[in-house]
């Protein structure tokens, strides 16, 4: 049973290692490059307490240099549902043209066949999921010393995250397929849910996940400590009371709204943000609500087949 089922998802499981494969070779030449940029630049020293006055410099730099190719890696978010609803293809595609009525005609039962056939989907995505983290987060561990890695783009591609992704992918697209069983359109209508979903909880659900801070500051002090490498939602000029102030027109003509209200009274920031201490208790979270809807979908799919089929 296992090989039959391995030989079935076969081209799909080798599809969606060589879209990994590609990645790899596309992320390993700069990603050894901006390693060796930030060992030779001194860039760890600069992030510490006794930094250099030229450390400044030295680091934007550093961030000029990489953050553009950086935030191409956000277009990396849509590959676990590209590899969840790839995975799902060959069950659909048994239920499409029939052919798990001869399956069922052999020494297996029912729910051991779709057992077999979800279990070993579940694990391939799993795997390749764990490899993409593996991969993105090693390529961004420099950037991650100087950003945090709490924005949206990296958030998505680091701890734990992207297996619930891929895994929601997947559920989704059986859930679809089972009930459609037309292959090519469940999996297409499945990724376009799976990126809508996804869109949903970046603009506007992981704020309200978990409550954010907020904070108000005298601007004089520049940013303070609690805002390096968070998530900040919002930041705006306030009174002391965290109320928001617009300046004058013609206050801050074309300059920097910080220093400008450093300079003008009240001068006060009041921000809404999320602590880089807060990285894996978000991960959790969030991990936890696209793994349980997959659960729950890959449970309904198995149902489904078991009972309609």
């Amino acid at each position: 049973m296992i090989w039959v089922s391995w030989r079935e998802q076969r081209t799909e499981t080798l599809i969606a290692i060589g879209i990994l494969a590609a990645v790899a070779l596309i992320l390993a030449p700069s990603g050894i490059e901006m390693a060796r940029a930030y060992d030779h630049d001194g860039i760890a020293a600069c992030l510490g307490t006794q930094a250099s006055p030229g450390c400044g410099d030295a680091v934007r730099s550093f961030q000029n240099r990489f953050n553009q190719i950086s935030g191409l890696l956000g277009w990396l978010t849509l590959l676990p549902g590209i590899v969840g609803v790839l995975l799902a293809a060959p069950f659909i595609a048994q239920l499409e043209s029939g052919t798990y009525r001869l399956d069922w005609t052999q020494s297996i039962t029912r729910r051991r066949w779709i057992a077999g056939k979800l279990g070993l989907a579940v694990g391939v995505a799993m795997v390749i999921s764990l490899a993409f983290i593996a991969l993105v987060t090693w390529w961004r561990t420099p950037l991650v010393h100087v950003n945090g890695r709490m924005e949206n783009s990296v958030f998505d591609s680091e701890g734990i995250v992207a297996v619930g992704y891929t895994l929601f992918a997947l559920a989704l697209a059986l859930a679809v397929g089972v009930v459609w069983r037309r292959a090519v359109a469940a999996l297409v209508v499945a990724f376009m849910a799976y990126f809508a979903a996804r869109l949903f909880v970046d603009v506007w659900l992981r704020q309200h996940l978990t409550p954010p801070i907020s904070v108000t500051f005298p601007a004089r002090k520049g940013e303070i400590a609690a805002l390096n490498h968070a998530w900040v939602i919002t930041e705006h000029p306030s009174d002391r009371f965290g109320h928001t102030i617009v300046p004058k027109i013609g206050a801050c003509p074309g300059g920097n709204l910080k220093q400008c209200f450093a300079e003008h009274a009240p001068g006060y920031i009041h921000a809404v943000y999320e602590p880089a201490s807060r990285f894996w208790s978000m991960q959790l979270v969030e991990f936890g609500l696209f793994a349980g809807i997959a659960v729950v979908l890959i449970a309904l799919s198995a149902w489904w087949v078991d009972r309609g089929a």
